[in-house]
């Protein structure tokens, strides 16, 4: 079982990841780009990374914006998985 973040570790986020918002037990980020085929190019890239950790967002398209929010439900919330992910996920804009 994946273990959830605890307090001090959840304390750090805003360090680790100061694009991602802590809602709850979720980490949020909204992404714009130029128009959809951009937008739907960088979901097919977070896709890819995404299965090969094994650990899938909870996103949402419409034209040229994404918001994605990761949680771990085998944790019942935050967990270091949400967190390589989001680290992941930004390296891929740069």
């Amino acid at each position: 079982m994946v273990e959830k973040l605890d307090e001090t570790a959840r304390a750090t986020l805003g360090t680790k990841l100061p694009d991602w918002q802590l809602a709850g037990e979720h980490l949020k980020r909204s992404f714009r780009f130029k128009d959809f085929n951009e937008a739907w190019g960088f979901m097919s890239r977070v896709a890819l990374l995404a299965e090969a950790q094994d650990h899938h967002p909870e996103w949402f398209n419409v034209y040229n914006k994404v918001d994605i929010a990761l949680t771990t439900h085998d944790a019942g919330g935050l967990s270091a998985r949400d967190v390589r992910l989001a680290k992941a996920i930004d390296a891929l804009i740069g």
